[in-house]
């Protein structure tokens, strides 16, 4: 194999290096609007898609004019990227234009007038309560490892939490005397949920020394782990990965295998707490929700089920 000479080495790395302006964008990200460093590293891809393009194109920040973005989205919907990775590119691009004129950078703001495209917006697909029943029948046995998956799926349903909220749970935040859990959201924002009979029940039985102490190693291996609720047979923190696992494998022991993924699990608990009566303030708060119109989509699907059983039930619905 030929050594790669340095010339094409620095083009490699060039490809991933920012302006210094942008990597400044990012700082603010984190620091000031406390994005989490997924977030941040998702936006940096994102700028160093949008920095290929122009200077492919011959422009640069200092530049570059709303033509440019508009072209560089045409670019990304000819590649066939679905239609929420572009949207979600150039809110990063705007993003960093808006914060490179409020910093003086540029005068303009060359995104302001680029409309971002508008997103179809899905019904979620909630489970039926009786599917529920039938994931949580799924688990079986009382070793370690099934009162950990079963206090899993009881705490996705029953609070609602993300599965990277779940996975980032520690011992702490979790108080059983009085039933609530403390969850560490989007942009590190804490909020206090409920813990329902169930989901408290199978973490009580979980957290017994017959649980999650027999997973626990004489020596923990990275700091943090011995605080972590949810384990893994090493005795490590569990992973998203981990968790994504335990909802796949019992999905498919109930026969919902191909519909489930933790996020239906929290699609149902709205779901099912709109169509129980619950208040959409509160079910917004349970469930993070930074503005109420992410939450008012699960009243859609609570209208459409309610249609569905008016139908099938009254004797002139269909006359």
């Amino acid at each position: 194999m030929s050594p790669v000479v340095p010339t094409a080495v620095a083009a490699m790395e060039d490809e991933a290096v920012l302006d210094a302006r942008a990597e400044e964008f990012l700082a603010w990200l984190a620091v000031e609007r406390g994005r989490s460093p997924r977030t941040v590293e998702a936006y940096r891809r994102d700028l160093l898609r949008y920095r290929s393009h122009l200077g492919t194109a011959g422009r640069s920040l200092d530049d570059a004019g709303d033509t440019d973005i508009v072209a560089f989205v045409r670019s990304l919907q000819r590649d066939g990227l679905a239609a929420a990775s572009v949207t979600r590119m150039l809110v990063s691009v705007r993003g960093l234009h808006r914060f490179l004129a409020a910093e003086g950078h540029r005068a303009d703001d060359p995104s302001a007038d680029v409309e971002i495209p508008s997103l179809p917006r899905g019904l979620p697909k909630a489970l039926a309560v009786a599917e529920v029943v039938s994931l949580m029948e799924a688990v079986v046995g009382d070793d370690p490892a099934a009162r950990r998956d079963r206090a899993v799926l009881e705490l996705l349903y029953g609070t609602g939490c993300r599965i990277s909220e779940a996975g980032s749970l520690s011992l702490p935040d979790v108080d059983l005397h009085d039933g609530l859990v403390r969850v560490t959201g989007k942009g590190a924002k804490e909020r206090i949920v409920p813990l329902g009979r169930c989901a408290a029940t199978a973490l009580e039985r979980w957290l017994a020394p017959e649980g999650r102490g027999a997973l626990e190693p004489e020596l923990w291996a990275r700091r943090g782990d011995a605080e972590a609720v949810f384990l893994n047979q090493r005795g490590g923190r569990l992973s998203r990965q981990g968790l994504w696992l335990v909802v796949r494998r019992h999905g498919e022991a109930a026969g919902i295998g191909s519909r489930l993924t933790p996020h239906v699990l929290r699609h149902s608990c709205a779901t099912h707490m709109l169509d129980g009566g619950a208040d959409i303030r509160f079910v917004q708060e349970m469930l993070g929700h930074a503005s109420i119109s992410t939450t008012q989509i699960y009243t859609k699907v609570s209208t459409e089920r309610l249609r569905a059983v008016y139908r099938a039930a009254h004797p002139r619905a269909t006359a």
